[in-house]
């Protein structure tokens, strides 16, 4: 999404949905069961899970890159010691892996230090006003904005499972949103979070993005930028940095995903499978929550309301205050060809990309949709429907690497 600050005229709520939108604030909150502050451990249509890296050790406590992904990358013509040390900084068409089983992300011990993170810029991805209008027949009318709402600190108690994703581009350190899921098959132990397949695959014109980690319940209290001129990195990082050894998003988002969402917008979404920078506690044991997947892909029309969550970057945000936006969901469809997408009216920027949106099932909070795209106003989000495909690659990722 590009950023462009919303005028107050336009900043108007629509007071549906009130007291649903409330019991869903309750519900997120009751998520965050387990969580007391920085923790001391911190440590099918579908893309497959791409196999990726995680750092081991050897006898001497020293870090090293699995044989394997050695190999991998040796495949590929990458010269190991040369990605550790700045290789990676090579995007060269050719060595920028683009396919599902292709995907590599060797840890780098000390790359993502606080300083580097609060640079990262937003992960822009915008629809414009034509394509926005496509298939009115379908699309419901243009939501109003809804002005976000910043979120309660600190974050671990209102909305422990939400963090940001952190990755290297051509153009530079990027950020998204991302939300810890439970993983089915391995309860109370999840390492998987959600995000936008977007911010972590170029789409059509590209590869796998690279350095790609996870901090959840980033900067915790929600401080400004002179506030954390000095902070150290459990201060902004409260439950450590978890690097992602595995990733997986849609053949749709690889084949068809571009700068503007393109014919992979209704498919934007993915799933990380993460390792701690240290530690050994699964990430759902260190935050103490996580979020079940809705794959039910209800109709808009059944649903009286939704939440996104998320850290926007563009102005007039700094991505680094968490916010949210509630609203009850109507219709977008960008194509006749494609599935029809949520959308919600939002003020949130580019850096919400990929954070989850939730509602309220049977008295419990779970994710049903990420954000994806919107318009160059910001006045509202989409997201996609996560049905058979999205559930396919889920649990794919769950069966093959859940466990590891």
């Amino acid at each position: 999404m590009r950023s462009t600050r919303m005028s107050s005229a336009r900043r108007s709520r629509r007071g549906r949905a009130v007291l649903t939108a409330t019991g869903l604030v309750a519900a997120l909150a009751l998520t965050a069961t387990a969580c007391g502050g920085s923790g001391g451990d911190k440590a099918s249509d579908q893309a497959g899970a791409g196999a990726g890296a995680s750092r081991a050790a050897d006898a001497g406590g020293k870090a090293r890159i699995p044989a394997g992904i050695t190999d991998k990358l040796k495949k590929h013509g990458i010269d190991v010691d040369q990605w550790q040390h700045g290789g990676w900084k090579n995007w060269d068409k050719d060595k920028w892996l683009s396919a599902a089983q292709d995907f590599v992300n060797p840890v780098i011990d000390g790359l993502w230090k606080p300083e580097r993170m609060k640079s990262a810029q937003e992960a822009n991805k915008t629809v414009s006003a034509k394509d926005a209008s496509a298939d009115q027949g379908v699309s419901d009318p243009e939501p109003r904005p809804v002005p976000a709402a910043a979120e309660k600190t600190p974050y671990h108690r209102h909305a422990a499972p939400v963090g940001k994703v952190f990755f290297d581009s051509p153009k530079g350190p990027m950020v998204c949103s991302g939300t810890v899921i439970k993983d089915v098959n391995h309860p109370g132990k999840s390492n998987l979070v959600w995000t936008a397949g977007h911010c972590v695959h170029a789409g059509g014109s590209g590869g796998w993005y690279r350095n790609i980690a996870f901090v959840p319940s980033y900067n915790d209290l929600g401080e400004s930028a002179s506030q954390l001129a000095h902070a150290t990195a459990s201060q902004v990082a409260p439950y450590g940095t978890w690097w992602a050894d595995w990733a997986s998003t849609s053949n749709q988002w690889i084949r068809g995903g571009s700068e503007s969402g393109g014919a992979g917008a209704a498919y934007d979404y993915a799933v990380l499978h993460v390792k701690p920078e240290s530690g050994s506690k699964s990430l759902e044991e260190t935050v103490g929550a996580a979020l079940d997947v809705d794959f039910s892909a209800p109709s808009a029309t059944e649903v009286g309301s939704m939440g996104a969550w998320g850290y926007p970057a563009a102005p007039p945000y700094s991505g680094l205050k968490m916010f949210k936006c509630l609203d009850r969901p109507g219709r977008l469809s960008l194509s006749p060809s494609l599935p029809t997408m949520y959308r919600i009216g939002c003020t949130m920027t580019g850096g919400s990309s990929g954070g989850g949106w939730f509602r309220v099932l049977n008295g419990k909070t779970v994710l049903v949709s990420n954000t994806s795209i919107g318009p160059l106003d910001n006045t509202w989000l989409a997201g996609p429907q996560l049905g058979t495909e999205a559930e396919g690659l889920y649990q794919n990722m769950s069966r093959t690497y859940g466990g590891r």
